[in-house]
């Protein structure tokens, strides 16, 4: 029961504060309509009814011991009219809504004599009554506000106008302690989109709080991506000063078979080192900005192409811009490309998008990665050429770790499977728009 009951809930902050706000509200105003309105009027009217019971019978009398005109002459001062009952039968109608009219009828019909009907619809301002037989049967109608409690119209009036002064009162108050709480969702958000948003801690000292501990996080892991992206700067200048010169060394010996294993060893080295460093330096230098994904894809492509590999775009509708870190997505971009190059003769590109993600989809008709070794496809540093096709040249490992880290960097993910359309491997990278 209690999941069902979950699942009508708002799932937001404000619709769960609104409803706490609104539940006691109305509960409030059921209690005041149920307790106040209906039994205090309710014992108003039976009270007004039955001092209308005593003149009711007055009239009776007379009309008995003296005559209808007796009983006309004596209902002039007390504001009533009377007339001698008439042929039609009259019953006991009401609207449904007149809840006090039902007390009424109740009181008449106990407190007088042979009483044929109390009509409350016919004459919507007065009371018809018929009561007594024969010669002294009469219709006395009573004026509606002398028997019953008016409808209580100020009372309501004023109760649903604070309810709704008290509502905007507490909507303006909890907006303005909720708003700090959103601010600070965005930022985080953002920051998990690789965005940096400008925030400062406001509202209520908790959330004040936790807005400081979100700069402090945010702060320590920009100086260690900071700090690491230094590190790595100088690794890759100490590192390729040593291999410049080993170049430069073998350049000098005379051709032979060694000397051009050493200098495809030195590529390799080289190749490798630029692999890892495009991996541990994923796009902390870049900021985001507006890119149109569909030119950004098919400039990777084109030079694909040109690099002797077989990349077609698939044309689909135009695709809004959307911020993204272009150099990165075009390197994630490029490495799928390739990595489809190097184990397919042929890999297609398209793209898709919803209001919260970006798909740029590569498939390929090569062999494709089984399903319980995806996962480790991802890894860095994990090659699965001899699953594959190792005649076509291999890589280092990095190439999906690197679009894996880019789809991260950018509040996505990158997810592997089967080609429906080429038969091989699909991978999506998935990006938060």
């Amino acid at each position: 029961m209690a999941p069902r009951i979950r699942s009508f809930l708002p799932r937001s902050l404000y619709g769960r504060a609104a409803l706490i706000l609104i539940v006691p509200i109305v509960t409030i105003q059921l209690l005041v309509s149920v307790v106040f309105i209906q039994r205090h009027f309710e014992g108003v009217t039976e009270q007004m009814t039955s001092s209308i019971v005593l003149e009711l019978r007055l009239l009776q009398q007379t009309a008995r011991a003296e005559g209808i005109a007796a009983a006309q002459a004596m209902a002039g001062p007390l504001e009533l009219r009377v007339d001698p009952a008439g042929s039609a039968s009259i019953d006991d109608p009401r609207d449904f809504w007149d809840f006090s009219g039902r007390v009424v009828q109740r009181v008449l019909r106990a407190g007088l004599e042979d009483v044929h009907g109390v009509d409350l619809r016919t004459f919507r301002r007065e009371v018809l009554v018929r009561f007594g037989t024969g010669d002294g049967a009469l219709d006395v109608r009573i004026n509606r506000s002398r028997v019953s409690a008016s409808n209580p119209h100020q009372l309501l009036v004023l109760m649903v106008f604070a309810s709704i002064l008290l509502t905007i009162i507490a909507y303006v108050f909890l907006r303005n302690q909720l708003r700090p709480i959103k601010r600070l969702a965005d930022a985080a958000a953002a920051f998990g989109k690789g965005r940096t948003v400008p925030y400062r801690p406001r509202g209520a000292s908790e959330v004040r709080a936790a807005g400081s501990a979100f700069l402090a996080m945010r702060a320590r892991i920009e100086r260690q991506i900071e700090q690491r992206t230094l590190m790595l700067s100088g690794v890759s200048h100490d590192l390729r000063t040593p291999l410049t010169r080993m170049r430069l060394e073998l350049s000098m010996f005379d051709p032979s078979p060694e000397v051009d294993a050493l200098l495809q060893d030195l590529a390799d080295m080289e190749r490798m080192l630029d692999a890892f460093l495009a991996f541990a330096r994923g796009d902390a230098t870049e900021q985001p900005v507006g890119v149109d994904p569909v030119s950004l894809v098919e400039g990777v492509a084109a030079r694909a192409r040109r690099a002797g590999l077989r990349a077609e775009v698939l044309a689909g509708p135009p695709c809004p811009a959307v911020q993204l870190r272009p150099d990165s997505v075009a390197r994630a971009v490029e490495n799928l490309i390739n990595n489809a190059g190097r184990h397919a003769d042929h890999c297609q590109v398209s793209l898709s998008w919803t209001d919260a993600v970006l798909v740029i989809s590569v498939e390929d008709d090569g062999p494709g990665i089984a399903a319980d070794r995806r996962d480790e496809a991802l890894r860095p540093f994990t090659r699965l050429d001899s699953a594959r096709n190792p005649n076509k040249g291999g890589g280092v490992g990095l190439g999906l770790a690197i679009a894996a880290e880019v789809a991260r960097s950018h509040g996505g993910t990158l997810r592997l499977g089967d080609s429906a359309r080429l038969g091989g491997l699909k991978a999506d990278l998935l990006l938060a728009r």
